[in-house]
Protein backbone atom coordinates (compact mmCIF):
# COMPACT_ATOMS: atom_id res chain seq x y z
CA UNK A 1 0.00 0.00 0.00
CA UNK A 2 1.07 3.17 -0.80
CA UNK A 3 2.56 5.64 2.26
CA UNK A 4 2.03 9.26 1.27
CA UNK A 5 4.77 10.98 2.81
CA UNK A 6 3.60 15.00 3.94
CA UNK A 7 6.12 18.40 4.03
CA UNK A 8 7.41 17.85 7.81
CA UNK A 9 7.76 20.29 10.17
CA UNK A 10 11.26 20.91 11.01
CA UNK A 11 11.08 23.74 13.67
CA UNK A 12 8.71 25.34 15.66
CA UNK A 13 8.12 28.23 13.67
CA UNK A 14 7.83 26.51 10.41
CA UNK A 15 5.18 27.44 8.07
CA UNK A 16 5.93 25.93 4.98
CA UNK A 17 9.21 23.98 3.39
CA UNK A 18 11.15 24.40 0.22
CA UNK A 19 13.03 21.44 -1.42
CA UNK A 20 16.37 22.91 -2.17
CA UNK A 21 17.29 19.33 -3.57
CA UNK A 22 16.05 16.15 -4.47
CA UNK A 23 18.14 13.17 -3.81
CA UNK A 24 15.37 10.55 -5.82
CA UNK A 25 13.08 10.75 -8.58
CA UNK A 26 10.30 9.60 -10.14
CA UNK A 27 10.69 5.81 -10.09
CA UNK A 28 13.47 5.14 -8.13
CA UNK A 29 13.64 2.42 -5.60
CA UNK A 30 13.69 4.05 -2.21
CA UNK A 31 15.07 2.24 1.19
CA UNK A 32 14.34 2.95 5.01
CA UNK A 33 16.72 5.67 5.85
CA UNK A 34 17.91 6.49 2.33
CA UNK A 35 17.56 10.64 2.15
CA UNK A 36 15.05 11.40 -0.02
CA UNK A 37 14.99 15.60 -0.35
CA UNK A 38 16.77 18.46 1.61
CA UNK A 39 14.39 20.71 3.14
CA UNK A 40 15.08 24.40 3.43
CA UNK A 41 12.91 25.98 6.45
CA UNK A 42 12.82 29.05 8.45
CA UNK A 43 16.31 28.24 9.83
CA UNK A 44 17.97 25.92 7.68
CA UNK A 45 18.32 23.26 5.25
CA UNK A 46 18.10 19.28 6.40
CA UNK A 47 18.22 16.18 4.90
CA UNK A 48 14.70 14.58 5.18
CA UNK A 49 14.77 10.49 5.00
CA UNK A 50 12.39 8.13 4.47
CA UNK A 51 11.07 5.45 6.97
CA UNK A 52 9.90 2.94 4.15
CA UNK A 53 10.66 0.80 1.70
CA UNK A 54 9.06 0.87 -1.93
CA UNK A 55 9.39 2.91 -5.08
CA UNK A 56 9.08 6.65 -5.71
CA UNK A 57 5.48 7.13 -7.20
CA UNK A 58 4.94 11.01 -6.95
CA UNK A 59 7.08 14.34 -6.16
CA UNK A 60 4.73 16.92 -4.53
CA UNK A 61 6.91 19.26 -4.61
CA UNK A 62 9.42 20.10 -7.66
CA UNK A 63 12.95 20.99 -6.52
CA UNK A 64 13.22 24.84 -5.73
CA UNK A 65 9.23 24.68 -5.02
CA UNK A 66 8.04 25.13 -1.78
CA UNK A 67 4.49 24.03 0.21
CA UNK A 68 2.89 24.12 3.61
CA UNK A 69 3.28 22.34 6.19
CA UNK A 70 1.41 18.83 6.32
CA UNK A 71 0.70 18.81 2.32
CA UNK A 72 1.98 15.73 0.28
CA UNK A 73 5.13 16.13 -0.48
CA UNK A 74 5.97 12.65 -2.22
CA UNK A 75 4.11 8.98 -2.24
CA UNK A 76 6.00 5.67 -1.91
CA UNK A 77 4.87 2.30 -3.00
CA UNK A 78 4.64 -0.05 -5.19
CA UNK A 79 5.88 0.15 -8.88
CA UNK A 80 3.06 1.06 -11.18
CA UNK A 81 0.37 1.05 -8.27
CA UNK A 82 -2.43 3.46 -8.86
CA UNK A 83 -2.56 6.60 -6.31
CA UNK A 84 -4.22 9.07 -8.54
CA UNK A 85 -7.11 9.45 -5.14
CA UNK A 86 -3.50 10.43 -2.94
CA UNK A 87 -2.38 12.79 -5.16
CA UNK A 88 -5.69 14.96 -4.87
CA UNK A 89 -5.08 15.81 -1.34
CA UNK A 90 -1.66 17.98 -2.28
CA UNK A 91 -3.40 20.27 -4.93
CA UNK A 92 -2.24 23.15 -3.36
CA UNK A 93 1.27 22.33 -2.64
CA UNK A 94 1.35 20.70 -6.28
CA UNK A 95 0.30 23.84 -7.79
CA UNK A 96 3.05 25.77 -5.56
CA UNK A 97 5.86 24.03 -6.84
CA UNK A 98 4.83 23.09 -10.46
CA UNK A 99 2.73 26.17 -11.46
CA UNK A 100 5.21 28.16 -13.50
CA UNK A 101 5.88 25.17 -15.80
CA UNK A 102 2.50 23.98 -16.41
CA UNK A 103 1.81 27.71 -16.88
CA UNK A 104 4.41 27.63 -19.90
CA UNK A 105 2.86 24.06 -20.84
CA UNK A 106 6.31 22.90 -20.00
CA UNK A 107 5.49 18.44 -20.45
CA UNK A 108 6.36 16.53 -16.81
CA UNK A 109 8.97 14.96 -17.91
CA UNK A 110 11.14 18.68 -19.09
CA UNK A 111 10.09 20.42 -15.81
CA UNK A 112 13.40 19.18 -14.29
CA UNK A 113 15.28 20.49 -16.81
CA UNK A 114 13.07 24.02 -17.15
CA UNK A 115 13.98 24.18 -13.40
CA UNK A 116 17.55 23.86 -14.00
CA UNK A 117 17.13 26.48 -17.06
CA UNK A 118 15.43 28.88 -14.67
CA UNK A 119 18.18 28.49 -11.95
CA UNK A 120 20.71 29.41 -14.73
CA UNK A 121 18.49 32.08 -15.80
CA UNK A 122 18.05 33.39 -12.26
CA UNK A 123 21.93 33.72 -11.77
CA UNK A 124 22.39 35.77 -14.79
CA UNK A 125 19.65 38.16 -13.93
CA UNK A 126 20.78 38.50 -10.65
CA UNK A 127 24.50 39.16 -11.62
CA UNK A 128 23.16 41.77 -14.49
CA UNK A 129 21.06 43.25 -11.80
CA UNK A 130 23.38 43.55 -8.76
CA UNK A 131 26.28 45.50 -8.22
CA UNK A 132 29.79 45.27 -10.11
CA UNK A 133 30.77 44.56 -6.14
CA UNK A 134 28.37 41.15 -6.05
CA UNK A 135 29.41 39.86 -8.96
CA UNK A 136 30.82 36.00 -8.75
CA UNK A 137 33.69 34.67 -11.04
CA UNK A 138 32.91 30.89 -11.95
CA UNK A 139 34.23 28.72 -9.26
CA UNK A 140 34.60 31.27 -6.60
CA UNK A 141 32.59 30.66 -3.15
CA UNK A 142 31.95 33.45 -0.89
CA UNK A 143 31.65 32.02 2.59
CA UNK A 144 29.87 34.14 5.28
CA UNK A 145 30.10 34.52 8.98
CA UNK A 146 27.21 31.68 9.96
CA UNK A 147 24.87 32.19 12.63
CA UNK A 148 25.95 29.24 14.88
CA UNK A 149 23.18 30.19 17.91
CA UNK A 150 19.62 31.99 17.63
CA UNK A 151 20.89 34.79 19.94
CA UNK A 152 24.28 35.16 17.72
CA UNK A 153 24.83 38.31 15.74
CA UNK A 154 28.45 38.85 15.50
CA UNK A 155 31.27 35.79 15.54
CA UNK A 156 34.75 36.50 16.63
CA UNK A 157 37.55 34.33 14.70
CA UNK A 158 39.30 32.87 17.22
CA UNK A 159 42.20 30.98 15.25
CA UNK A 160 42.68 30.78 11.41
CA UNK A 161 43.72 27.00 10.10
CA UNK A 162 44.01 28.45 6.98
CA UNK A 163 46.04 31.11 5.71
CA UNK A 164 45.85 33.55 2.05
CA UNK A 165 46.81 31.35 -0.57
CA UNK A 166 46.22 27.82 1.09
CA UNK A 167 45.43 24.89 -0.40
CA UNK A 168 41.12 23.62 0.73
CA UNK A 169 39.70 21.07 0.69
CA UNK A 170 36.09 20.08 1.45
CA UNK A 171 36.29 18.88 5.33
CA UNK A 172 39.08 21.35 6.13
CA UNK A 173 38.73 23.52 9.08
CA UNK A 174 39.45 27.38 7.90
CA UNK A 175 38.92 28.66 11.01
CA UNK A 176 37.81 28.16 14.85
CA UNK A 177 34.27 30.82 15.01
CA UNK A 178 33.79 32.25 18.91
CA UNK A 179 29.89 32.69 19.36
CA UNK A 180 28.04 34.37 22.44
CA UNK A 181 27.82 30.71 24.08
CA UNK A 182 30.87 28.48 22.67
CA UNK A 183 34.05 28.31 19.69
CA UNK A 184 33.23 26.08 17.31
CA UNK A 185 35.28 24.90 14.17
CA UNK A 186 33.98 25.83 10.68
CA UNK A 187 34.61 23.85 8.08
CA UNK A 188 35.15 24.59 4.24
CA UNK A 189 32.35 22.66 2.14
CA UNK A 190 34.25 23.32 -1.22
CA UNK A 191 37.71 22.51 -2.98
CA UNK A 192 39.87 25.45 -4.27
CA UNK A 193 42.58 28.16 -2.74
CA UNK A 194 41.81 30.36 0.16
CA UNK A 195 41.71 34.22 -1.94
CA UNK A 196 40.78 36.47 1.11
CA UNK A 197 40.13 36.74 4.85
CA UNK A 198 37.53 39.19 5.67
CA UNK A 199 38.19 38.88 9.58
CA UNK A 200 41.09 39.03 10.50
CA UNK A 201 42.44 36.43 13.81
CA UNK A 202 40.99 38.09 16.81
CA UNK A 203 38.55 40.38 15.22
CA UNK A 204 34.99 40.04 15.32
CA UNK A 205 32.17 40.57 12.37
CA UNK A 206 28.52 40.73 11.80
CA UNK A 207 26.80 37.35 10.83
CA UNK A 208 26.37 37.24 7.10
CA UNK A 209 29.15 39.49 6.25
CA UNK A 210 32.04 37.86 4.07
CA UNK A 211 34.19 35.62 6.19
CA UNK A 212 36.28 34.00 3.28
CA UNK A 213 36.59 33.54 -0.55
CA UNK A 214 37.79 30.23 -1.82
CA UNK A 215 38.05 29.54 -5.92
CA UNK A 216 40.70 28.44 -8.40
CA UNK A 217 44.33 30.27 -7.43
CA UNK A 218 44.68 33.66 -8.74
CA UNK A 219 40.87 34.65 -9.57
CA UNK A 220 40.36 38.07 -8.82
CA UNK A 221 38.08 38.72 -6.08
CA UNK A 222 38.48 42.42 -5.59
CA UNK A 223 34.57 43.03 -7.21
CA UNK A 224 33.78 41.08 -4.29
CA UNK A 225 35.80 42.69 -1.57
CA UNK A 226 34.71 46.17 -3.05
CA UNK A 227 31.01 45.40 -1.56
CA UNK A 228 32.01 46.23 1.88
CA UNK A 229 31.73 42.76 3.28
CA UNK A 230 28.10 42.70 3.15
CA UNK A 231 26.41 39.43 2.05
CA UNK A 232 24.78 40.29 -1.69
CA UNK A 233 20.73 40.83 -0.96
CA UNK A 234 20.61 39.15 -4.52
CA UNK A 235 21.81 35.43 -3.68
CA UNK A 236 20.11 32.56 -5.79
CA UNK A 237 18.08 30.01 -4.16
CA UNK A 238 21.27 27.43 -4.78
CA UNK A 239 23.41 29.80 -2.88
CA UNK A 240 21.33 29.79 -0.59
CA UNK A 241 20.81 26.44 0.43
CA UNK A 242 24.65 26.35 0.68
CA UNK A 243 25.02 28.68 2.94
CA UNK A 244 22.10 27.14 5.31
CA UNK A 245 23.87 23.91 5.11
CA UNK A 246 27.06 25.09 5.50
CA UNK A 247 25.59 27.02 9.24
CA UNK A 248 24.21 23.76 9.65
CA UNK A 249 26.35 20.90 9.60
CA UNK A 250 28.65 23.54 11.21
CA UNK A 251 26.53 24.35 14.27
CA UNK A 252 24.80 21.21 14.80
CA UNK A 253 26.56 18.09 13.31
CA UNK A 254 28.76 16.02 15.85
CA UNK A 255 32.50 16.01 15.62
CA UNK A 256 34.18 12.83 17.10
CA UNK A 257 36.02 13.68 19.20
CA UNK A 258 39.32 11.09 18.94
CA UNK A 259 39.82 11.95 14.66
CA UNK A 260 37.51 15.17 14.07
CA UNK A 261 35.55 13.48 11.49
CA UNK A 262 31.59 14.33 11.79
CA UNK A 263 29.59 11.53 12.15
CA UNK A 264 27.17 10.67 9.57
CA UNK A 265 23.70 10.55 11.34
CA UNK A 266 20.31 11.32 10.11
CA UNK A 267 18.38 14.52 11.62
CA UNK A 268 15.31 12.35 12.80
CA UNK A 269 17.94 9.92 14.46
CA UNK A 270 19.52 13.17 15.74
CA UNK A 271 16.59 15.12 17.26
CA UNK A 272 15.69 11.46 18.87
CA UNK A 273 19.33 11.04 20.19
CA UNK A 274 19.45 14.41 21.86
CA UNK A 275 15.97 13.70 23.36
CA UNK A 276 16.83 10.99 24.71
CA UNK A 277 20.27 12.16 26.01
CA UNK A 278 22.44 9.89 24.28
CA UNK A 279 25.84 10.66 22.87
CA UNK A 280 26.05 10.00 19.47
CA UNK A 281 29.60 8.92 19.21
CA UNK A 282 28.56 5.71 20.94
CA UNK A 283 25.98 5.02 18.49
CA UNK A 284 27.00 2.29 15.70
CA UNK A 285 25.36 3.29 12.23
CA UNK A 286 23.72 0.50 10.25
CA UNK A 287 22.71 2.87 7.56
CA UNK A 288 24.27 3.36 4.11
CA UNK A 289 28.36 3.31 4.49
CA UNK A 290 27.83 3.69 8.30
CA UNK A 291 24.91 6.12 8.51
CA UNK A 292 23.20 6.60 11.92
CA UNK A 293 19.47 6.31 11.03
CA UNK A 294 16.32 6.00 13.65
CA UNK A 295 16.40 2.45 14.40
CA UNK A 296 20.32 2.65 15.58
CA UNK A 297 18.90 5.35 18.51
CA UNK A 298 15.74 3.24 19.27
CA UNK A 299 17.76 0.03 19.51
CA UNK A 300 20.75 1.96 21.43
CA UNK A 301 21.95 0.32 25.19
CA UNK A 302 24.11 2.67 27.22
CA UNK A 303 27.22 1.57 28.53
CA UNK A 304 28.92 3.65 32.15
CA UNK A 305 32.55 3.46 30.73
CA UNK A 306 32.62 7.15 30.19
CA UNK A 307 31.66 7.56 33.46
CA UNK A 308 33.76 5.18 34.63
CA UNK A 309 37.23 6.76 32.99
CA UNK A 310 36.14 10.21 33.75
CA UNK A 311 34.98 10.40 37.20
CA UNK A 312 38.90 10.41 38.50
CA UNK A 313 39.66 13.38 36.51
CA UNK A 314 36.14 15.66 37.45
CA UNK A 315 37.49 18.08 40.33
CA UNK A 316 41.02 18.09 38.01
CA UNK A 317 39.20 19.28 35.05
CA UNK A 318 37.11 21.87 36.76
CA UNK A 319 40.35 23.58 38.52
CA UNK A 320 41.81 23.26 35.04
CA UNK A 321 39.60 25.09 33.58
CA UNK A 322 40.21 28.35 35.46
CA UNK A 323 42.28 30.95 33.19
CA UNK A 324 46.19 31.06 34.57
CA UNK A 325 47.08 34.47 35.17
CA UNK A 326 50.70 35.33 36.43
CA UNK A 327 50.84 37.95 39.32
CA UNK A 328 53.70 40.57 38.68
CA UNK A 329 54.23 43.03 41.73
CA UNK A 330 53.38 46.34 40.75
CA UNK A 331 52.77 45.56 37.28
CA UNK A 332 48.88 45.83 36.08
CA UNK A 333 47.86 43.47 33.33
CA UNK A 334 45.62 43.32 31.00
CA UNK A 335 42.86 40.37 29.45
CA UNK A 336 40.50 41.38 26.70
CA UNK A 337 37.26 40.68 27.04
CA UNK A 338 36.20 36.88 25.06
CA UNK A 339 32.80 37.12 23.23
CA UNK A 340 31.97 34.75 25.72
CA UNK A 341 32.37 36.38 28.89
CA UNK A 342 30.94 39.83 27.12
CA UNK A 343 28.02 37.87 26.82
CA UNK A 344 28.11 36.27 29.93
CA UNK A 345 28.05 39.25 31.41
CA UNK A 346 24.99 40.86 29.79
CA UNK A 347 23.12 38.23 29.92
CA UNK A 348 23.40 38.01 33.66
CA UNK A 349 22.50 41.48 34.08
CA UNK A 350 19.87 41.57 32.09
CA UNK A 351 18.50 38.69 34.45
CA UNK A 352 19.60 39.88 37.55
CA UNK A 353 18.04 43.60 36.94
CA UNK A 354 14.79 42.41 34.85
CA UNK A 355 13.89 39.00 37.09
CA UNK A 356 12.77 39.98 40.72
CA UNK A 357 14.84 37.00 41.86
CA UNK A 358 14.18 35.63 45.42
CA UNK A 359 16.29 32.96 47.44
CA UNK A 360 14.81 29.90 49.35
CA UNK A 361 17.27 27.87 51.17
CA UNK A 362 16.64 24.17 53.01
CA UNK A 363 19.76 21.67 54.18
CA UNK A 364 19.08 17.66 53.23
CA UNK A 365 20.42 14.91 55.22
CA UNK A 366 22.32 12.90 53.11
CA UNK A 367 22.84 9.75 54.98
CA UNK A 368 20.50 7.29 52.46
CA UNK A 369 22.01 9.07 49.97
CA UNK A 370 25.55 8.30 50.98
CA UNK A 371 24.07 4.79 51.59
CA UNK A 372 22.17 4.38 48.23
CA UNK A 373 25.65 6.02 46.07
CA UNK A 374 27.42 3.56 47.71
CA UNK A 375 25.03 0.73 46.70
CA UNK A 376 24.32 1.77 43.23
CA UNK A 377 28.54 2.40 42.27
CA UNK A 378 28.92 -1.73 43.63
CA UNK A 379 27.30 -2.80 40.34
CA UNK A 380 28.92 -3.20 37.27
CA UNK A 381 29.71 -0.71 34.92
CA UNK A 382 28.16 1.76 37.66
CA UNK A 383 30.12 5.44 38.79
CA UNK A 384 28.06 7.89 39.75
CA UNK A 385 28.40 11.17 41.58
CA UNK A 386 26.39 12.76 43.93
CA UNK A 387 25.26 16.07 41.61
CA UNK A 388 24.19 12.56 39.34
CA UNK A 389 21.82 12.21 42.05
CA UNK A 390 20.74 15.89 42.59
CA UNK A 391 19.97 16.08 38.65
CA UNK A 392 17.90 12.95 38.65
CA UNK A 393 16.53 13.80 42.01
CA UNK A 394 15.17 17.72 40.77
CA UNK A 395 14.05 16.50 37.18
CA UNK A 396 11.81 14.49 39.03
CA UNK A 397 10.65 16.69 41.15
CA UNK A 398 9.74 19.36 38.54
CA UNK A 399 7.78 16.82 36.84
CA UNK A 400 5.74 17.23 40.04
CA UNK A 401 6.05 21.19 40.04
CA UNK A 402 5.47 22.24 35.96
CA UNK A 403 5.03 25.66 37.53
CA UNK A 404 8.68 25.86 37.99
CA UNK A 405 9.51 24.17 34.70
CA UNK A 406 7.75 27.19 33.09
CA UNK A 407 9.02 30.39 31.60
CA UNK A 408 8.25 34.21 31.91
CA UNK A 409 6.72 36.03 28.29
CA UNK A 410 5.17 39.16 28.51
CA UNK A 411 1.68 38.40 27.60
CA UNK A 412 1.82 34.59 29.03
CA UNK A 413 3.67 32.32 31.04
CA UNK A 414 5.26 28.73 29.46
CA UNK A 415 4.84 25.53 31.07
CA UNK A 416 7.00 23.37 29.16
CA UNK A 417 6.37 19.90 28.43
CA UNK A 418 10.11 18.29 28.70
CA UNK A 419 12.15 18.41 31.48
CA UNK A 420 15.43 19.74 30.16
CA UNK A 421 18.35 20.34 32.82
CA UNK A 422 21.17 22.81 32.46
CA UNK A 423 24.40 22.09 34.41
CA UNK A 424 26.88 25.00 34.57
CA UNK A 425 30.02 24.22 33.96
CA UNK A 426 33.16 25.88 34.30
CA UNK A 427 35.51 27.04 31.47
CA UNK A 428 38.63 29.46 31.12
CA UNK A 429 36.17 31.87 29.52
CA UNK A 430 33.63 31.73 32.45
CA UNK A 431 30.59 29.75 32.75
CA UNK A 432 28.25 27.51 30.03
CA UNK A 433 25.09 25.30 30.51
CA UNK A 434 25.38 22.39 28.56
CA UNK A 435 21.77 20.87 28.65
CA UNK A 436 20.79 17.61 29.31
CA UNK A 437 17.61 16.85 27.28
CA UNK A 438 14.46 15.39 28.89
CA UNK A 439 16.38 14.42 32.01
CA UNK A 440 13.04 12.61 33.93
CA UNK A 441 13.81 10.00 31.26
CA UNK A 442 17.38 9.51 31.98
CA UNK A 443 18.76 6.42 34.48
CA UNK A 444 21.32 7.53 36.77
CA UNK A 445 23.87 6.24 34.42
CA UNK A 446 22.83 7.87 31.47
CA UNK A 447 22.56 11.14 33.61
CA UNK A 448 26.54 10.56 34.86
CA UNK A 449 27.93 9.76 31.42
CA UNK A 450 26.40 12.73 29.27
CA UNK A 451 27.38 15.43 32.29
CA UNK A 452 31.11 14.24 32.19
CA UNK A 453 30.99 14.01 28.35
CA UNK A 454 29.38 17.36 28.03
CA UNK A 455 31.57 18.91 30.65
CA UNK A 456 34.62 17.63 29.03
CA UNK A 457 33.50 19.05 25.92
CA UNK A 458 33.05 22.37 27.31
CA UNK A 459 36.80 22.73 28.55
CA UNK A 460 38.07 21.34 25.45
CA UNK A 461 35.57 23.90 23.19
CA UNK A 462 34.18 21.28 21.69
CA UNK A 463 30.71 21.56 22.70
CA UNK A 464 27.60 22.80 19.70
CA UNK A 465 25.36 25.40 20.30
CA UNK A 466 22.27 22.89 20.07
CA UNK A 467 24.09 21.63 23.06
CA UNK A 468 23.46 24.34 24.90
CA UNK A 469 19.49 25.67 24.33
CA UNK A 470 16.38 24.67 25.33
CA UNK A 471 17.01 24.47 29.06
CA UNK A 472 14.24 25.00 30.97
CA UNK A 473 16.05 24.60 34.26
CA UNK A 474 19.31 24.73 36.00
CA UNK A 475 21.62 23.66 38.19
CA UNK A 476 25.09 24.55 39.77
CA UNK A 477 27.17 22.88 42.05
CA UNK A 478 30.17 24.43 43.59
CA UNK A 479 30.15 21.85 46.07
CA UNK A 480 33.37 20.28 45.24
CA UNK A 481 35.41 23.10 46.51
CA UNK A 482 33.88 22.88 49.52
CA UNK A 483 31.43 25.92 49.17
CA UNK A 484 28.81 25.37 51.64
CA UNK A 485 25.80 27.56 50.66
CA UNK A 486 25.77 30.23 47.90
CA UNK A 487 23.21 31.87 45.60
CA UNK A 488 22.98 32.28 41.71
CA UNK A 489 21.53 34.27 39.30
CA UNK A 490 18.79 32.66 37.03
CA UNK A 491 19.91 31.64 34.06
CA UNK A 492 16.84 32.68 31.28
CA UNK A 493 14.81 31.86 30.18
CA UNK A 494 14.31 29.34 32.65
CA UNK A 495 11.91 30.33 36.05
CA UNK A 496 14.83 29.04 38.83
CA UNK A 497 18.23 27.51 39.52
CA UNK A 498 19.27 25.65 41.97
CA UNK A 499 22.35 25.59 43.80
CA UNK A 500 24.41 22.75 45.23
CA UNK A 501 26.62 23.18 48.66
CA UNK A 502 28.97 20.77 49.75
CA UNK A 503 28.08 17.73 51.69
CA UNK A 504 29.37 18.47 55.39
CA UNK A 505 30.39 15.95 58.33
CA UNK A 506 28.85 17.60 61.36
CA UNK A 507 26.28 16.80 64.91
CA UNK A 508 22.99 16.54 63.91
CA UNK A 509 19.85 15.89 66.22
CA UNK A 510 17.98 12.59 65.46
CA UNK A 511 15.61 11.56 67.63
CA UNK A 512 16.57 13.50 70.64
CA UNK A 513 20.20 12.68 70.31
CA UNK A 514 22.92 14.66 68.69
CA UNK A 515 25.09 12.15 66.73
CA UNK A 516 26.92 12.58 63.68
CA UNK A 517 25.53 13.64 60.13
CA UNK A 518 25.98 14.47 56.84
CA UNK A 519 24.39 17.63 55.61
CA UNK A 520 24.02 19.30 52.62
CA UNK A 521 22.38 22.96 51.76
CA UNK A 522 20.64 23.25 48.52
CA UNK A 523 19.39 27.79 47.57
CA UNK A 524 17.11 27.74 45.21
CA UNK A 525 17.16 31.00 43.26
CA UNK A 526 13.13 31.81 41.64
CA UNK A 527 11.98 34.69 39.62
CA UNK A 528 9.04 35.82 41.28
CA UNK A 529 7.28 36.89 38.35
CA UNK A 530 6.31 32.89 37.48
CA UNK A 531 7.41 31.25 40.76
CA UNK A 532 5.70 31.80 44.05
CA UNK A 533 7.34 31.36 47.42
CA UNK A 534 4.78 28.75 48.55
CA UNK A 535 5.44 27.07 44.68
CA UNK A 536 9.45 27.14 45.07
CA UNK A 537 9.14 25.98 49.13
CA UNK A 538 6.57 22.86 47.80
CA UNK A 539 9.21 22.03 44.74
CA UNK A 540 12.11 21.94 47.76
CA UNK A 541 10.09 19.91 49.95
CA UNK A 542 9.60 16.85 47.14
CA UNK A 543 13.54 17.26 45.78
CA UNK A 544 14.39 17.11 49.69
CA UNK A 545 12.16 14.02 50.08
CA UNK A 546 13.77 12.61 46.65
CA UNK A 547 17.20 12.86 48.20
CA UNK A 548 16.74 11.47 51.88
CA UNK A 549 14.06 8.90 50.59
CA UNK A 550 16.32 7.79 46.94
CA UNK A 551 13.70 4.63 47.19
CA UNK A 552 11.00 7.11 46.53
CA UNK A 553 12.30 8.08 43.33
CA UNK A 554 10.94 4.72 42.06
CA UNK A 555 7.50 4.94 43.57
Amino acid sequence: MAEVITMPRLSDTMTDGKVAKWHKKVGDAVKEGDILAEIETDKAVQDFESEYNGTLLFIGTEEGGSSPVDSVLAIIGNAGEDISALKGGNSQSASAGTSATEAAGIPEENKTEQNVTDVETTKTVEKEEGTASAEIPAGVEVITMPRLSDTMTEGKVAKWHKKLGDAVKEGDILAEIETDKAVQDFESEFNGNLLYVGTEEGGASPVDTVLAIIGPEGTDVSGIISGGGKKSENKTPVAEAKAETSKTETASTPVAASTGERVAISPLAKKMAEDKGIDVHALKGTGENGRIVKKDVESFTPSAQTAQVAETKSIAEVKAAQPVMNFVQGEDSETPNSQVRNIIAKRLSESKFTAPHYYLIVEINMDKAIEARKEINSLPDTKISFNDMVIKATAMALRKHPQVNSTWHADKIVHHGNINVGVAVAIPDGLVVPVLKNADQMNYNQISAAVKDMAGRAKSKGLKANEMEGSTFSVSNLGMFGIETFTSIINQPNSAILSVGAIIEKPVVKDGQIVVGNTMKLSLACDHRVVDGATGAQFLQTLRTYLEQPLTLLL
